[in-house]
């Protein structure tokens, strides 16, 4: 499309910012970014595209809690950097459940919540994603009251420890083969992996990517794959005081 050709697409990573406004209300509901694939899918379908750098694919607004948004109209700014939609949203734009993602008011240098959620998020979205954002938020947690913010506080050192150690508690109740314990030390666990991915800004979906790559290829295959190049053979030390064969 000739239109792809005229953005000006930042040159750093090759996207572009994209504000989403209630077509109706004139409410804005989100920011987010597009990359020529995304904007293309988006002109297309008149369905909103976006490209997720958390997840680092494409992604369809709506693909999972089904609240799309319907684009009524596409307007660039004057330096065409910025892109300005406007859309029939489908339910909620936030994955929080409200309306808006705008509900953070700052004011005397604080920052004020203002949620008020239309929709339980739990019911739209997988509980992994909605831990992964609530992991997120505890980021500007006091670490005093948060143990997710005192672990991001004590940094990778901590995180990790604490992997290893819930990994190892897990392999204990597994051994013992307690269904109980198992359950409750491979949610531990999977919590502190997630605390290590966020704290990493890895957003869970990249798994979940990794694991459908691995869906059509066998596991010893993909694990030879990944397994470290054999050294290069060390060439047989000389005797540099014999002489040479005539």
């Amino acid at each position: 499309m000739e239109v792809i050709n005229q953005i000006q697409w930042d040159k750093g990573n090759g996207l572009i910012p994209v504000i989403a406004q209630d077509y109706s209300t004139k409410e804005v509901l989100m920011m987010a970014f597009m990359n020529k694939e995304a904007l293309q899918l988006s002109l297309e379908t008149q369905i909103a595209h976006y490209y997720s750098r958390t997840k680092e694919r494409i992604w369809k607004k709506g693909e999972q809690s089904g609240h799309t948004q319907k684009i009524i109209s596409f307007t660039l700014d004057c330096d065409k950097d910025a892109l300005l939609l406007q859309v029939e949203q489908i339910g909620v734009a936030c994955h929080t459940g409200n309306t808006s993602c705008f509900f953070n008011t700052i004011k005397n240098d604080k920052i004020k919540i203002n949620t008020n959620p239309n929709i339980n998020p739990n019911l739209i979205y997988g509980a992994i994603d909605n831990l992964y954002h609530t992991l997120l938020e505890r980021k500007n947690a006091d670490p005093k009251i948060s143990y997710t913010a005192h672990l991001y506080h004590k940094g990778e050192n901590t995180i990790g420890k604490k992997i290893v150690e819930e990994a190892a508690e897990l392999s204990f109740a597994i051994k013992d083969k307690s269904e109980t314990e198992i359950i409750y030390e491979a949610t531990d666990l999977l919590y502190h992996a997630l605390v290590g991915l966020s704290f990493s800004n890895i957003h869970p979906d990249r798994v979940r990517q990794e694991i459908l790559k691995r869906f059509d290829l066998g596991g010893l295959v993909e694990k030879s794959q990944r397994a470290t190049k054999e050294p290069p053979k060390k060439l047989p030390k000389t005797n540099k005081n014999k002489k040479p064969k005539s």
